[in-house]
C-alpha cells in the first residue's frame, strides 16, 4: 500500500488518481481529516507521503519507507524529499477553483521530478478530457491555441493534445445534427451476459443463474419504456442504444418482444441511430442477428477484446478467436449492419506480439468502427483479486501498443471520432473510438460529452438530464435484478418526478 495523508477531503480524487498514475502497481489510499480511526491506523503504517494545505500554497513530503515498529515507536518517519509551492495571489485560499488547479500543477511536477517518469495527459485526472478542447473551441479558440492550452496549463503531452482537438473538432460536427434542447436519447439495459469477465465491473449478471428471472425482467423494462415513450411523446428521439449486459443474451423470441414494444411506444422516425451491443460472439445467432434487422437495428457490436485464445480463457470470455470470426462473417451475411468491435490493451500476460496479432485478425475481418480501451481495473471486478495473486507486472499498455492499435485503425480507413479516460486505466491511457467515414456512433459521444439528456431504464440504468446552462441531473434505476423487478413501479415514480421537474 501506499499511503498519503492530505489535509482537506475535497482533493482525495485528485491525489489518489495522480498517485496511482505515478505508481500503477501500489494500492493508493489517502488519509483524509474524516477517515475513521481504524482506517486511519491501517493506512498509516503504508504512509509514504504527506500533504499539508496552506492558504498561500503548500508543501509536499515524501517519506522513506520505515519498519511498522519504527514508525511506532519514533511516530514519524524521516523525510526523502520535499517540496514546497508559494502560491500567487489569484490561487490563495484552499477553496477557490484557482488553489485547486495551481496545487495539482504543483503535485503533478513534484511527482514528475521524485519518479522520474512523466504521463501522457499530464496533470488531467478526468475522464472526459476532449470536454476541455470542446469547450474552448466553441469559445471561439483556434486548434492550435487549444493545444497549447493543454501543454501549458496541464502538461498534456504534444501528441495527446493533438488528438484531443482532432476528436472535438469531428464531434462538434457530428452534434450539430442532434436536438440538445428539445431532443433526447434513449438507453436500454440488459443486465445479463454468458459469464462474468475478469476485468468487469458493470451491472451484469451471469445467464446460467438468473434465466428464471429473464421473461419478468423483459415485462418491467416494456412497464417502463412505455411510461416514457409516453411522457417523452413531444420530444424528438435521435438515438436508441441498447447495452448491459449483453443484450444478445436474449432468445430471438425475447429480443423481438422487446424490439417489438420499443417501436410500439417510440417515433423513430427521427432516429439517427439504432444500436444494439451484441457483444460476444457465443451470444449472437442468425435467428437474433434476423429478429435485428427485421426492427431496423443499424449498428451492432462484436466485441472480442483479444484475438488471442489463451487470454481469452484467462478474463472469463468463452467465445474462441474462430467464434468470433464467424459470429462477424454471419452478420455480415445477414446485412445492413454497421458493425463496430472492441478491443481492450493492457490485458494480463499480453504485449506488443498480442495485441499486434488481434489488430491483423481484426484487419483481416473489415469491421466498419473499432473501440480501443486501455484496461481499466476496478476495484469491483475480480481483476483486483487476479493482480493480488499475480502481480501488476503481467499488464502491459504501452505507448508502442496503443501506438499499434492507432496504426491499425488507420490502415483500415478510420479516424478517431470519441475518447474518454476511466479511473486506474493500464498505462495511464485512454480509450478511443474510430470509424470508417459516416460510421461513427453518436451515442458515444452523447454519453461522453453530455450534450443531451440521455433516458436510460432498466435495472442499474442512469438517466441523465441535460439542462440548457449546461447543469445535469441524475436519476438512478436499482441494480438488482430482483428488486428491480419488485420495485419497478416505485422507479417508474421516481422518473415520473424527475422527467416532469426536467421540463
Amino acid at each position: 500500500m501506499f499511503a498519503v495523508e492530505v489535509g482537506e477531503s475535497r482533493f482525495e480524487y485528485d491525489v489518489q488518481a495522480l498517485v496511482k498514475a505515478f505508481y500503477p502497481q501500489e494500492n493508493v489510499r489517502v488519509i483524509t481529516p474524516d477517515i475513521g480511526r481504524e482506517k486511519r491506523e491501517e493506512a498509516e503504517k503504508s504512509l509514504r507521503l504527506k500533504i499539508e494545505l496552506h492558504q498561500k500554497g503548500a508543501s509536499l513530503f515524501f517519506l522513506k519507507p520505515a519498519p511498522t515498529d519504527e514508525v511506532k515507536r519514533n511516530g514519524e518517519q524521516a523525510v526523502d524529499k520535499s517540496y514546497v509551492w508559494n502560491a500567487e495571489a489569484e490561487a490563495e485560499g484552499t477553496e477557490s477553483k484557482a488553489y485547486k488547479t495551481e496545487f495539482k500543477r504543483f503535485f503533478y511536477h513534484a511527482l514528475v521530478d521524485y519518479t522520474q517518469k512523466t504521463l501522457p495527459w499530464g496533470s488531467l485526472t478526468g475522464i472526459r478530457p476532449t470536454k476541455i478542447a470542446m469547450g474552448l473551441l466553441e469559445e471561439g479558440a483556434s486548434g492550435e491555441e487549444v493545444i497549447s492550452f493543454l501543454q501549458d496549463t496541464y502538461f498534456v503531452s504534444s501528441r495527446k493534445a493533438a488528438l484531443s482537438v482532432e476528436i472535438a473538432q469531428r464531434e462538434k460536427e457530428l452534434l450539430s445534427r442532434i436536438h440538445p434542447e428539445d431532443g433526447y436519447s434513449l438507453y436500454i439495459g440488459i443486465p445479463f451476459c454468458p459469464t462474468t469477465c475478469l476485468y468487469c465491473s458493470f451491472t451484469s449478471y451471469p445467464l446460467c443463474k438468473f434465466e428464471r428471472m429473464v421473461e419478468a425482467y423483459i415485462d418491467c423494462l416494456i412497464k417502463e419504456l412505455q411510461f416514457v415513450g409516453e411522457a417523452y411523446k413531444n420530444r424528438v428521439l435521435d438515438s436508441v442504444y441498447i447495452g448491459g449486459g449483453t443484450p444478445t443474451t436474449l432468445e430471438p423470441a425475447q429480443l423481438d418482444r422487446l424490439l417489438a414494444a420499443l417501436r410500439a411506444n417510440f417515433d423513430f422516425g427521427t432516429v439517427q441511430e439504432f444500436t444494439v451491443e451484441a457483444g460476444r460472439a457465443d451470444s449472437i445467432t442468425k435467428e437474433k442477428l434476423d429478429v435485428l434487422k427485421k426492427h431496423g437495428v443499424g449498428r451492432i457490436s462484436i466485441n472480442p477484446q483479444t484475438m488471442n485464445g489463451e487470454t481469452l480463457k484467462l478474463i472469463g470470455r468463452q467465445a474462441t478467436p474462430e467464434q468470433v470470426r464467424e459470429a462477424f462473417a454471419m452478420a455480415r451475411a445477414v446485412g445492413g449492419f454497421h458493425i463496430n468491435m472492441d478491443i481492450i490493451l493492457g490485458l494480463p500476460n499480453e504485449g506488443e506480439a498480442d495485441v499486434t496479432h488481434t489488430i491483423e485478425e481484426i484487419a483481416a475481418m473489415k469491421p466498419d468502427s473499432l473501440t480501443v480501451h486501455s484496461l481499466a481495473i476496478k476495484r469491483a471486478s475480480q481483476l483486483s483479486k487476479w493482480i493480488e495473486e499475480n502481480g501488476m507486472e503481467t499488464l502491459k499498455n504501452t505507448d508502442r501498443t496503443m501506438e499499434i492499435a492507432a496504426q491499425g485503425a488507420e490502415k483500415l480507413g478510420m479516424h478517431p471520432y470519441y475518447l474518454y479516460r476511466q479511473k486506474n486505466m493500464s498505462g495511464n491511457f485512454e480509450n478511443v473510438g474510430y470509424a470508417t467515414e459516416g460510421k461513427e456512433g453518436l451515442y458515444n459521444i452523447l454519453i461522453m460529452e453530455e450534450k443531451q439528456t440521455i433516458v436510460a431504464c432498466g435495472a442499474g440504468s442512469i438517466t441523465k438530464m441535460v439542462y440548457p446552462d449546461g447543469r445535469i441531473e441524475r436519476c438512478e434505476d436499482v441494480k438488482d435484478v430482483a428488486l428491480y423487478i419488485e420495485k419497478i413501479d416505485e422507479m417508474i415514480a421516481r422518473k415520473r418526478g424527475f422527467l416532469k421537474y426536467g421540463e
